[in-house]
């Protein structure tokens, strides 16, 4: 099937005026050069290196090799129309932040808005060995990264993120251990998250400090949570989930507060003793946006305690079903119901902050044609069905802004390695040579009409 070329005509869904289009990336997963220009060791670095961590050992050199080649990674965006591209600033690479100048200028020059997030999970190793996330006094130091950066950017940059996905960092990094920096502890898991939200209150003084008429926020990944049955089971099950996975960082950070139920549910794990004076107030500060990441739903039932690592402290008796979806190369179904559901919701819980969609996409198995073309059909489709899915969540009143397509460039997909490929532009990691695939025009078509055509694909 062949992206046809929309016209004026054959839009039948219309987005708001000045609704933001782009794409998003992160440092680790393309930048490569690892060793220059002084960038320092990251805990992702160290967890690459670790055998069996990562897949087939593969590391952060060269990834996409974007530090080198960022010039024609723009121009890229440039023909494909994007109107903002949502990247990350490398903390390891603190002592030179040259690079983000010159890519920040390439990005203006070609009219595309600067977004940038501070933290997408590279923390620095010299602050890992002494507790990382769960040592409180890395917020602090977080906060002086902040000031450093945002003072440096903040004269251009369009929109500013202080954390990428904070769950992930907390409870996959200390929790199971399967991200960096492969903890296995519950209790450092919930002392992360907590610190995490410190940070990201901390951050927000600085930049409202360094950079005050820039709207600044947070993204988290949020999943609707929804019992398998009506039993008192699994609806206890299911408002667990939602609490370690959402409300854990959207009511401190929106309502200045922890939940009750979750601080019960994390008092054998030390959450209530970990909030010091003042912490609620620091995490509420008052933000311009929400980033949402959004790939999947959430169906549980409760089940049999289960041993072992966990990113679920207290929860090991849930259980995750399938709900008979199509399913993504990541094993995850194809759910976009669940992205109007969230965003609609969203604005009725938590009234009065603009949201953006800051990352969704998919992985599949792409492969060139006879004509060395990369046909991804599936990849439309998903693209293609939230796209129509946050339109409705706009025609039901969520107070959607714009939407960022995970990735701009395949990439080192963290544990995977570059197994799994979520990118609109190909990348051959061997020769770097770049390839727009068939979705990546298709996202072009949709951004010049600013809206999707009357049938999918």
């Amino acid at each position: 099937m062949s992206v046809l070329p929309q016209t004026s005509e054959s839009v039948a869904l219309r987005f708001p005026t000045g609704f933001v289009w782009g794409a998003a990336t992160a440092s680790f997963q393309i930048e490569g050069s690892t060793t220059v220009d002084g960038r320092a060791e990251s805990i992702w670095d160290v967890f690459c290196r670790r055998p069996g961590a990562v897949f087939n050992g593969d590391t952060g050199d060269p990834a996409a090799d974007h530090y080198r080649r960022y010039v024609e990674d723009v121009e890229l965006m440039s023909s494909l129309g994007l109107g903002a591209y949502r990247f990350s600033i490398a903390w390891p690479r603190l002592s030179d932040l040259g690079f983000y100048d010159r890519l920040v200028d390439e990005l203006l020059d070609k009219g595309i808005a600067p977004w940038a997030t501070l933290y997408h999970w590279d923390l620095p190793q010299s602050l890992e060995d002494k507790g990382g996330w769960t040592n409180r006094d890395t917020a602090y130091r977080f906060a002086e990264y902040a000031a450093t950066a945002v003072g440096r950017l903040g004269d251009r940059v369009s929109g500013w993120l202080t954390l990428n996905e904070p769950w992930c960092a907390a409870f996959l990094g200390y929790g199971n251990g399967v991200h960096a920096p492969g903890v296995q502890d519950s209790r450092a898991a919930v002392a992360a998250a907590h610190h995490l939200n410190l940070a990201h209150g901390l951050a927000m003084s600085e930049i409202r400090a360094h950079a005050p008429d820039a709207p600044a926020g947070i993204t988290l990944n949020l999943f609707p949570v929804h019992p398998a049955t009506a039993s008192e089971a699994d609806a206890d099950a299911a408002r667990r989930v939602d609490g370690l996975q959402n409300r854990i960082f959207l009511d401190p950070v929106l309502r200045g507060e922890y939940p009750a139920d979750l601080l019960a549910d994390l008092a054998p794990f030390g959450l209530p003793e970990l909030i010091e004076d003042g912490d609620l107030e620091v995490i509420n500060a008052p933000i311009d946006l929400l980033g949402i990441n959004y790939y999947r739903a959430y169906l549980v039932s409760a089940g049999d305690p289960v041993d072992g690592p966990t990113e679920w402290p207290g929860s090991s008796d849930v259980r995750f079903l399938q709900s008979g979806h199509p399913k993504t190369e990541m094993d995850w179904e194809v759910q976009p119901d669940g992205l109007t559901e969230l965003l609609v919701s969203l604005t009725r819980e938590y009234p009065g902050v603009p949201l953006y969609v800051t990352e969704n996409g998919a992985a599949y198995p792409d492969t060139f044609t006879e004509d060395g073309e990369i046909r991804d059909t599936d990849r439309i489709a998903f693209l293609d069905g939230h796209l129509r899915a946050s339109h409705t969540a706009i025609e039901q009143g969520a107070d959607l802004r714009g939407y960022f397509c995970w990735t701009l460039l395949d990439n080192l997909e963290w544990a995977e390695g570059y197994a799994k490929r979520f990118g609109l532009v190909h990348v051959d990691f061997e020769s770097q040579k770049r390839t727009l695939k068939e979705s990546a025009r298709w996202y072009s078509n949709v951004i010049t009409h600013n809206g999707l055509p009357t049938t999918e694909g």
